[in-house]
């Protein structure tokens, strides 16, 4: 028999060498061959792949990238095609495609829901087609008193401003005035020491000033009389009141909501609506939703819509369409009107308004652009 056996790396095995007796030449090959056998099968184990790499991908099992999603209005109410002429139609259109495309740019490079939401805001208050910074409406005294908030759904921190009147763009203080102090709601005077303590732009308050504002402004005082010589006064929404709003939700999954305005014309001054109100125009949650409200104020502060619209989901269980057109339902039964746009985690939108129309506009997680005036 012969007596040749396979040469074992002994080291290799990591195995712990012990003095043995003399081995007879055949118990000799039969003991080599087992511990060439484990030693191959230690190293085939310590350089075989993982599990992980070797199987097959699972798309179910793959992280996947948070879609994001956008949404805007510029204010809800009897919106009458007979009076929109195509160009004006053209021009509240290119107002709303503005915000989308610079906030959701935000929201493709990565920024944040906030950083979204503000931007596409400072864009509508700068529009005079809105009601909110200039082209805002004038108060029973021939004054803009601009109102603005903003909500982070991930950590329910909101700031607020109310009856300011020389901020260019409110909804940059009402930011300011969450991240940058301890409160959620300055108005007036001490809002704007609040600006220039934070080097906010301000301007002249003959900055607000559209003539199509002011004009409306003595419509509605003289309809309030009752007018003269038979004449008749036609108030539309646009000449009493209107709202700007953005929702959205970034890559990070994040909510969040802002909203704007220059409150209804012939209010009376220091009057302050739901815009700024927290729960009520404005709300942001990321176990739920993301709100901005427009409309008649005093309804959506007594139904307190925004907050009502993530209760009725995180509690009773409804979707976001469910939850949106109840809340609604809640101010129509109450007298009001108005509309709301509302973003869910998911990257659903709602879009629901008691009104004949809606400026809105909206970006789904597909990436797709859509802007309404009407139903």
């Amino acid at each position: 028999m012969a007596t040749d056996c396979i040469a074992v790396d002994i080291a290799a095995l990591k195995l712990k060498v012990i003095a043995m007796p003399p081995i007879r030449p055949f118990r000799r090959c039969i003991l080599s061959l087992l511990l060439f056998t484990a030693a191959a099968r230690v190293g085939a184990q310590e350089n075989a792949p993982s599990a992980a790499t070797t199987a097959s991908p699972n798309p179910s099992m793959q992280p996947s990238k948070q879609r994001i999603a956008l949404a805007v209005h510029g204010g809800a109410g009897t919106i009458d095609p007979a009076q929109m002429t195509p160009e004006l139609e053209k021009e509240y259109r290119a107002g709303l495609e503005r915000a989308l495309k610079v906030a959701y740019e935000i929201l493709q490079r990565g920024g944040s829901s906030l950083d979204a939401t503000e931007a596409a805001l400072r864009l509508l208050e700068d529009d005079p087609h809105f009601n909110a910074g200039k082209g805002a409406v004038f108060t029973s005294a021939g004054t803009n008193e601009l109102d603005a908030s903003i909500m982070d759904g991930k950590t329910l921190k909101a700031g607020a401003v109310a009856s300011v009147r020389r901020v260019k763009n409110p909804i940059s203080l009402a930011r300011l005035v969450m991240e940058k102090s301890p409160h959620v709601m300055l108005d007036g005077a001490g809002a704007e020491a609040f600006a220039k303590e934070q080097r906010i732009e301000l301007v002249d308050p003959k900055y607000f000033f559209t003539q199509q504002r002011w004009d409306a402004l003595q419509t509605v005082k003289e309809a309030a009389k009752g007018g003269g010589g038979g004449k008749q006064y036609v108030i539309s929404d646009k000449d009493v009141h209107g709202t700007v709003g953005a929702v959205a939700l970034d890559q990070a999954g994040n909510l969040a909501a802002a909203t704007s305005t220059g409150g209804m014309t012939n209010k009376r001054p220091g009057r302050i609506g739901d815009s700024p109100v927290i729960g009520a125009g404005t709300y942001a949650n990321n176990a739920t939703c993301a709100i901005s409200a427009t409309g008649d104020g005093e309804y959506f502060i007594r139904a307190v819509v925004a907050h009502q619209v993530s209760a009725l989901i995180e509690y009773r269980g409804l979707s976001l369409d469910a939850a949106a057109a109840a809340a609604i339902k809640n101010v129509g039964e109450l007298g009001g009107t108005g509309g709301l746009i509302a973003l869910d985690r998911n990257g659903h939108i709602a879009m629901p308004f008691n009104t004949n129309g809606m400026y809105r506009g909206q970006v789904d997680p597909t990436g797709k652009f859509i802007i309404d005036i009407y139903k």
